[in-house]
């Protein structure tokens, strides 16, 4: 028999670990992030070449400047929306059969990832505020943990009532088997 695929996470799995949930925000956070760079960055082009070719064209010099300038323009802001998707991409909450994994890589420079044993989490809740998170069903699943560690926010996730039952499942699992008498 075969052991289901586990998807790439970014850290190691400890021994006896495997994956339980792997989630990222929800699409329409990528989605409504990119139709605003690419408003940002096609909006001010198109007005200004029309303008510029009511009022002179683009020959000579002049006309160059402008054009070498909205192109400048638009490449900013397509770097800003590829790392836009790179940081949406790197993004994940993983829980495994142990732990809740936080994963947050924005840029290639940078990264943060923090992890609290699922023993460790003692009370949840979910929350959905608004028309679009209630019509597209995303929100917010928080674990509150024991002691100092933070909490662990999973925010902009799709349907957070299965993340949080994935979560409560795995949690009283992990503390079954770790008060379980050993062997």
């Amino acid at each position: 028999m075969t052991e289901a695929r586990q998807p790439r996470v970014p850290f190691d799995l400890q021994n006896g670990e495997h994956v339980v949930l792997f989630a990222r925000r929800h699409w329409l956070y990528l989605a409504l992030q990119l139709v605003k760079y690419i408003g940002i960055a096609l909006i001010p082009v198109v007005v200004v070449s029309v303008v510029v070719g009511i009022l002179q064209g683009f020959e000579g010099t002049a006309g160059l400047v402008i054009l070498l300038i909205e192109l400048v323009w638009v490449l900013f802001w397509a770097t800003k929306a590829y790392f836009a998707w790179f940081a949406y991409e790197h993004d994940i909450w993983v829980v495994t059969n142990q732990r809740v994994v936080d994963s947050n890589k924005p840029n290639w420079f940078s990264s943060r990832l923090a992890s609290a044993d699922l023993v460790d989490v003692q009370d949840m809740s979910v929350s959905k505020n608004g028309l679009f998170q209630t019509m597209f069903n995303f929100g917010h699943v928080r674990c509150q943990t024991a002691g100092t560690m933070e909490n662990f926010v999973i925010s902009g996730v799709p349907n957070p009532q299965r993340v949080l039952q994935v979560v409560d499942t795995a949690r009283d699992a992990a503390r079954r088997a770790s008060s379980a008498p050993a062997r």
